[in-house]
């Protein structure tokens, strides 16, 4: 079976090296309260900034939950997360699908393209999970965006 990726985009008025910064760097900033996969509320979102960094969660005791790594990281244009939550949002080393991110000047701003694909990797659930992520991704995009507008400075 194969499921075509997700597909989202989002313009935000901010040029692609400080849209990409405010993605990446400022995550656990824009990242929706309670929309998170710890055990306890999220005080931060982590993306380590290179190839083969981590991408995870903090909690206010400090527990680290994994959600993948960083497969590629090519600021102020691209940016390749590999998504390592299964079919019930838990962590699963042996699972990976990719979320890809672009960053693509628009005049005096940027158009922020997010392709999250491979998911039939996800088996039996892989339907389902494709259209609780299609439903979820624009809202997070949107947060993601109202967080540029009001901190592009």
């Amino acid at each position: 079976m194969t499921i075509g990726p997700i597909v989202r985009t989002v313009d935000v008025n901010a040029p692609s090296d400080r849209a990409f910064e405010l993605f990446a760097k400022h995550i656990g900033r824009w990242w929706p309260a309670g929309r998170t996969v710890g055990e306890n509320p999220h005080v931060d979102v982590v993306i380590e900034p290179r190839s083969g960094g981590r991408w995870f969660e903090v909690d206010s005791q400090g527990n680290e939950t994994p959600w993948g790594k960083v497969l590629v990281w090519e600021p102020p244009g691209r940016l390749v997360l590999g998504w390592q939550l299964n079919s019930v949002f838990t962590y699963d080393p042996d699972l990976l699908t990719e979320v890809e991110v672009t960053f693509s000047p628009q005049g005096d701003g940027t158009r922020v393209t997010l392709e999250h694909r491979d998911l039939e990797r996800f088996g039996a659930d892989a339907e389902k999970l494709a259209g609780q992520l299609g439903g979820g991704w624009p809202g997070f995009l949107d947060q993601y965006a109202t967080y540029v507008s009001q901190n592009n400075r």
